[in-house]
């Protein structure tokens, strides 16, 4: 039995030896290297965007901003952002990102929303500069042409990250144009057992929702219409078979509760007979 113990620390302490030990050449940036063949590697083709106009939907929160040469107007057209993000303030657990895009209006169930002094606009199925061009027809009916200027925008792009993310959770990215990588690194990456050939990106759509499953490790989803994350979607990252059997995340870890569960064994059974 003492000859298992030994054999068994002995095996624990060289799989520690055999994977904690890294050269520092390994890690320190931009050394100064003896045999140089320059800091370019490889260059792969260019994947030429794939881009769609998104046609705005029912929930779909966006900032409608109307400046005018009138003070007095300015202000009535300022009233409802400004109350709105008061209250995304006081909601409280509502960081920046979320107040502003909590900024602005909200399609309602028949895609409409309603603006100070014009009234309802329909905006359900127009991109952003569709929408700002239904929105400088009616402003044109109460002020002159050339003296109002209008900007109609979604307030970032909303996603969900669920499954095997480090950081799954709802987040709000105030940009324009996000990619599915850049969503993935904003929510921690995916886990070490997560499969990234097998991504499901749920997207929604004016008629429905569909389910597009993604393979992550292949370059051509750089030129694919998945590359750009669309408001709402939501990306679900499925685990490896390894997660099943309760293993490690990767060689050590599995090989280390391996050497400990035997090492435990071994200890209760001396124990034991004695």
């Amino acid at each position: 039995m003492k000859k298992f113990l030994k054999l068994s620390s002995l095996s624990l302490g060289f799989v520690w030896l055999l994977f904690s030990c890294v050269s520092n050449e390994k890690l320190i940036y931009m050394q100064q290297l003896e045999e140089s063949t320059g800091p370019l590697i490889e260059s792969s083709q260019k994947y030429p965007y794939q881009t769609e106009e998104y046609l705005l939907q029912v929930n779909d929160i966006v900032e409608v901003n109307i400046k005018t040469t009138d003070e007095r107007l300015n202000l009535v057209f300022s009233a409802a952002n400004n109350d709105t993000q008061n209250q995304a303030m006081m909601g409280g657990n509502q960081g920046s990102g979320d107040a502003f895009f909590m900024n602005g209006y909200t399609l309602d169930d028949e895609g409409m929303v309603e603006i100070p002094l014009i009234g309802k606009v329909k905006f359900v199925g127009l991109t952003t500069e569709e929408a700002k061009k239904v929105v400088e027809k009616e402003v044109s009916k109460i002020i002159n042409p050339g003296e109002f200027f209008i900007r109609v925008r979604l307030g970032g792009i909303r996603f969900s990250a669920l499954g095997e993310f480090n950081q799954s959770g709802k987040y709000t990215i105030l940009q324009n144009r996000v990619t599915i990588l850049e969503a993935i690194a904003y929510a921690g990456d995916l886990s070490r057992v997560a499969k990234r050939d097998e991504v499901y990106l749920v997207r929604q759509y004016p008629d429905g929702s569909q389910i597009h499953k993604i393979n992550l490790l292949d370059r051509e989803l750089l030129g694919s219409e998945y590359y750009f994350l669309k408001p709402n979607d939501m990306i679900y990252a499925e685990p490896m078979k390894v997660r099943e059997i309760g293993a490690g995340n990767n060689l050590v870890e599995t090989l280390t509760l391996l050497t400990t569960s035997i090492t435990a064994v071994a200890l209760i059974l001396t124990l034991i007979k004695n």
